[in-house]
């Protein structure tokens, strides 16, 4: 495996490199990336979860990431499903830690407090997310620390779960399965993995296409309501 590749994602420090925590783990690189895409799906969104599923699709590619006996595209389905596993369960227990948490945080008290946790302010939510909350679920998905913010507020709101899960689920497998196969056909392009912060970078801002179109387009209905 090439060392030189330029794996140091912006804004995160050198051990949290996902070529370094890829190879650090060694025979269980699948599975450690694993257990890190869904602990950030729960509560901590500054891990590097896209930049992993690049990573491991990249190295898929490459033959770093292999089981032997198989293909490389054998692997890269074992990975796709493994992860996608990942960060639906992921969401699931954001949802739940967003369920347990929102009634002891948005409870009436006097004062600051009070104005600023507004319970009205779940109802509210809840009545966006029964509404809205496919779109904000599938499209935040591929923006990192939204997605886990979004999947807590989903919990804290109590939108229901039925709808939670169907649209999480196919946000998921849309975000693991784009990201990781992107890695998987890009990675082999010499200038990409040489400059892989920058096109991981530009994955983001392309990521944000569809929910600034979908604001546009929301602010311009309003707009015509008004008139």
């Amino acid at each position: 495996m090439p060392m030189d590749l330029a794996m140091v994602p912006m804004l995160l420090p050198s051990w949290l490199s996902p070529d370094h925590i890829i190879t650090s783990l060694g025979n269980w690189a699948l599975w450690g990336v694993a257990v890190i895409v869904m602990i950030e799906c729960i509560f901590f969104p500054f891990l590097p979860g896209d930049s992993l599923l690049f990573t491991v699709g990249m190295f898929v590619a490459l033959g770093t990431v292999h089981f032997a006996g198989l293909s490389a595209p054998a692997v890269l389905v074992i990975c796709l499903v493994v992860l996608t596993i990942a960060a639906i369960l992921g969401n699931i227990g954001g949802y739940w830690l967003g369920h347990v948490i929102g009634p002891p945080i948005f409870k009436p008290r006097p004062g600051l407090a009070g104005k600023i946790f507004n319970p009205a302010y779940v109802d509210k939510t809840h009545d966006f997310f029964e509404k809205h909350g496919h779109k904000a679920l599938i499209l935040a998905r591929f923006v990192p620390i939204v997605r886990t913010f979004v999947t807590i507020i989903a919990g804290v709101s109590k939108m229901t779960f039925s709808l939670f899960i169907r649209f999480t689920a196919i946000g998921g497998v849309a975000w693991v399965v784009i990201v990781t196969v992107l890695g998987y056909f890009l990675g082999k392009v010499p200038f990409i993995h040489n400059n892989i912060e920058a096109a991981l970078v530009l994955i983001v801002l392309v990521s944000l296409v569809p929910m600034l179109v979908e604001y546009l387009r929301h602010r311009a209905s309003s707009k015509a309501a008004a008139t």
